[in-house]
């Protein structure tokens, strides 16, 4: 008979890549998990550990409110926002530097999970990654947004249909960079 190994329910599910998780572990560094849901962003800052890891700083998109934020809270510049929010906190508890550990989470090239990276990267805490995987000026700051927003005013039922949300709250979507940039000043200068 055949040696049968039977993986385990988590591998067999998609939520826990053993490989990635064990060299994460020898690894003894900080780590940064970031999830990205239908509706919110979060993080943790770990410090693995065989019986579980311990969460040394978070932060959650819903800071984002409290701090004035009237965009999407998983949109490109949300995710940018919060991680400069996240870095910054991070440092201030006297992390230095933490390895992107994502898990089995999907990984995509100039998406909101290198955007919460680069914002991570500029809030002073050191991750490795490829400066050529973070998303472009114009998508960080929400220029593409608001130019998007433009071209699809011209057809005002798409424009509200596509925008109802935001538009719900008060916020136009054409003014998404200032909107960014203010805020990005905002967290900068936040003791």
């Amino acid at each position: 008979m055949g040696d049968y190994v039977p993986m385990y329910r988590r591998r067999r599910s998609g939520a826990t890549n053993y490989n990635a998780r064990r060299k994460a572990i020898s690894s003894r560094g900080t780590l940064l998990a970031v999830r990205i849901s239908g509706k919110n962003v979060s993080a943790q800052f770990l410090k693995p550990t065989v019986t579980g890891d311990l969460v040394l700083s978070s932060a959650h998109s819903h800071t984002l409110r409290k701090l004035g934020w009237n965009g999407s809270l998983k949109s490109i510049p949300a995710c940018y926002l919060l991680g400069l929010w996240a870095g910054k906190k991070a440092k201030e508890k006297g992390i230095e530097s933490a390895f992107l550990y994502n898990g089995v989470a999907p990984f995509v090239k100039g998406s909101r999970i290198p955007a919460f990276v680069k914002g991570v990267i500029d809030g002073g805490v050191h991750v490795p990654f490829a400066e050529k995987a973070m998303p472009s000026k114009e998508r960080l700051s929400g220029e593409t947004i608001a130019k998007h927003a433009e071209e699809l005013a011209k057809d005002k039922e798409v424009y509200e249909k596509r925008f109802s949300k935001l538009l719900k709250q008060g916020f136009k979507p054409e003014d998404y960079a200032e909107h960014y940039s203010r805020m990005k000043d905002e967290i900068v200068r936040a003791k």
